[in-house]
């Protein structure tokens, strides 16, 4: 390499590479889903139940990804597996979903997350009409969005400077945010968790039920049980997504065929514990009613006021500020190594594929920080994520195959870590993936087709980018 595109530089650590797969993991989503849950399958059963699937679903995806980022230990990650599992084509496919709307709509919608509850302490950034600051068309504009837009500048220029800034922020924002969910889970247990509610909630604990707005219930019956649950677990398995962001960045991880498949191990495994002990809490401090019609679906905001009376709505204000924040840089940083890697196949702008004097891809950083901020100002990026789910899962299946094909395809290569309890474990994962996704075209067909949509409009890109390529060469 020339000394104006240097390489890569691993300088990346194990626990660094485990606080960024805690870190992209745990955003808003922990904090306000279980009111979504609670909703669609209304008892305190399946409401563990559910974030139980959704772990067993990403520590089995993350195994399996060890054995991968083993054997491919580069940047770009995903894209890479899918590229040498399938085709270019494939992995084409996948970095244009992640560009246009996956990674880039989910640092949209964590960057408003962190502005809507920076509003408890600054109200001019509640996002009520009174605060709106214009409306063009459907966009209405509010100080909250420009406020999530000069975060993730601020995170875009951090991260243009090194990967030292963004692994300092990365390591300090995610054992804050850790410390934090655990002394809130220990604080409800000890101060506000009452027999009496978390009795009356585990009665009949698995009678699945819908519970409306209105208060009104209705029994979830037959079939239409597994899509309740396909429903339900939109909202967790969007809490438990962006764990792979670490297989992005194999190329600035110390011994990465060892350190990308136990950080992948360690940090989901964090997470899901977390995750379900968060949940336990909410169950003995709240009945199930007022889980399912928390105001705003803000469930950690109530159990916080009943923790810590007053004061809790700030408490939990100030962990989800802190725990956007750090999800943010782990999203940012992670991102752009995607499209460099893309661009390094020809298959994305030239410029992604150059790294500056600091070695990191600042110009793809950039690109990425501004298809996140036009998300910021579309008001739309929450239906887009739920949209893209759908796709999401569909990668995390083909990618899981690939482990299959390429143990048929190329098994000369070296492979110093190999998926955990292959090949069942792999096989339940593909098969809880693609009942998953057949129950969301069932019976949430709007989640579908738009996210299969924008995945397709990448044929056509792919087929151009291809063709520019070779009238270059």
């Amino acid at each position: 390499m020339s000394n104006n595109n240097p390489s890569f530089k691993p300088t990346l650590g194990l626990l660094d590479a485990t606080m960024i797969v805690a870190g992209s993991m745990i955003g808003s989503g922990i904090f306000i889903v279980s009111a979504d849950i609670t909703r669609n399958v209304g008892s305190a059963g399946w409401l563990i139940a559910v974030w139980l699937i959704t772990g067993f679903m990403t520590l089995t995806a993350a195994l399996s990804y060890g054995e991968l980022s083993a054997m491919f230990p580069k940047a770009g990650g995903q894209y890479v597996y899918l590229k040498e599992s399938y085709n270019k084509l494939t992995g084409f496919l996948y970095g244009w979903s992640f560009f246009s709307v996956i990674q880039t709509g989910t640092i949209a919608a964590v960057g408003v997350a962190f502005s809507k509850f920076a509003g408890y302490f600054f109200p001019s950034l509640e996002m009520t009409d009174e605060n709106m600051l214009a409306q063009i068309g459907f966009v209405k504009l509010y100080p909250a969005q420009f406020v999530s837009i000069a975060i993730i500048i601020f995170l875009t220029y951090i991260n243009t400077k090194g990967v030292q800034g963004g692994k300092l922020i990365q390591t300090t924002f995610t054992v804050t945010k850790l410390l934090s969910l655990f002394g809130l889970i220990v604080f409800g247990f000890l101060l506000a968790a009452k027999s009496e509610v978390w009795n009356a909630n585990w009665t009949d604990a698995w009678s699945m039920k819908n519970i409306s707005g209105d208060n009104s219930i209705t029994a979830v019956l037959g079939v239409a049980a597994f899509g309740a649950i396909a429903a339900s677990m939109v909202g967790s398995i969007f809490s438990s997504d962006a764990w792979n962001n670490v297989t992005f960045i194999a190329g600035e991880i110390k011994n990465p065929q060892r350190n990308i498949g136990l950080s992948l191990f360690l940090g989901t495994l964090i997470v899901t514990v977390i995750y379900v002990a968060a949940n336990l809490m909410y169950l003995s401090v709240l009945p199930l009613n007022d889980i399912a019609h928390a105001p705003q679906d803000r469930v950690a905001v109530s159990a916080s006021n009943l923790i810590f009376g007053n004061i809790g709505t700030y408490v939990i204000a100030v962990m989800i500020m802190i725990s956007t924040f750090g999800c943010n840089n782990g999203l940012i940083l992670a991102g752009a190594r995607v499209y460099y890697t893309m661009a390094q196949d020809g298959l994305f702008f030239k410029k992604a594929g150059e790294l500056n004097k600091n070695a990191v891809p600042e110009w793809a950083l950039w690109a990425q920080c501004v298809v996140a901020s036009l998300l910021c100002l579309s008001g739309k990026y929450g239906d887009l994520l739920d949209m893209v789910s759908f796709i999401v899962v569909i990668f995390y299946v083909l990618t899981i195959a690939g482990i299959f094909i390429l143990r048929k395809k190329r098994p000369e290569i070296d492979r110093p870590y190999k998926a955990f309890g292959y090949p069942i474990l792999p096989a339940i994962y593909m098969l809880m993936g693609i009942t998953f996704c057949v129950l969301l075209i069932v019976y949430k067909p709007n989640f579908t087709w738009p996210g299969l949509i924008i995945t397709l409009i990448g044929i056509p890109l792919y087929y151009l980018a291809v063709r520019n390529k070779k009238q270059e060469a």
